[in-house]
């Protein structure tokens, strides 16, 4: 497994270099920011800069085809003023799953309030509900339900939110501080992640549970439940 910590000393070096004065704020997500990183775990950097030009995103990807780890690199460059506009209901996620490196994104928090957060839960069940029937119909992906249930642990992170008032950043808090029904979806989640293969009768098993989860969360949000 990647040192994350060696390996994010070369890409502040290599960004300072690039960017110089320029850098707004640098952070970590993903499993690495969670502490929960595996060998396969990709590296999600965050990169806000001053400003974000075109040519800046061509600088930005040469930099990164310098660095170590080059395939596992993935992220979000963009620039403060773009973020500082963002869709309040975004970032949500977006601040309290970033670790910082470098500066700050406190200044996020006077745009997240829980209306914000609600919207992130709707949204994110609505998106969920639609896109997993159109898998069940038209495109029977396993590889697309796995990427539908760990969109499923974004949205239950908003739903303990706002039941709770904390933000459970890693998975086994998540789990121990939310309602059966979340449970159930983190525990297939974890099953569908370490399937080698995934039958017919699991995927339709795992699609009719998801699909059932979202449907009662879009429900519940009409019926103003949280």
């Amino acid at each position: 497994m990647t040192d994350i910590q060696k390996w994010l000393n070369i890409f502040c070096a290599a960004l300072s270099e690039t960017f110089r004065n320029r850098i707004w704020f640098v952070g970590l997500q993903g499993s690495y920011g969670r502490n929960e990183a595996t060998d396969e775990s990709d590296i999600d950097v965050v990169v806000i800069l001053d400003v974000l030009q075109p040519k800046d995103i061509t600088r930005y990807r040469e930099m990164l085809e310098t660095l170590p780890c080059r395939e596992k690199i993935c992220g979000f460059l963009s620039g403060e003023a773009e973020l500082q506009l963002w869709e309040p209901a975004d970032l949500f996620q977006f601040y309290y799953d970033t670790a910082p490196i470098q500066g700050s994104l406190d200044s996020l928090l006077d745009r997240i309030d829980r209306t914000a957060v609600q919207r992130a839960v709707h949204s994110g069940v609505c998106n969920i509900y639609h896109a997993c029937v159109h898998n069940a119909v038209h495109e029977q992906s396993p590889e697309i339900l796995q990427g539908l249930y760990k969109s499923a642990r974004f949205v239950i992170q908003a739903i303990c939110f706002l039941q709770t008032d904390s933000y459970c950043k890693d998975k086994i808090s998540l789990r121990k501080a939310v309602q059966p029904a979340e449970q159930k979806i983190l525990d297939e989640e974890k099953v569908l992640k370490a399937s080698l293969t995934i039958t017919e009768k699991q995927f339709d098993e795992a699609t009719e549970m998801l699909f059932l989860w979202a449907q009662k969360r879009i429900t519940d949000i009409e019926n103003s439940a949280f």
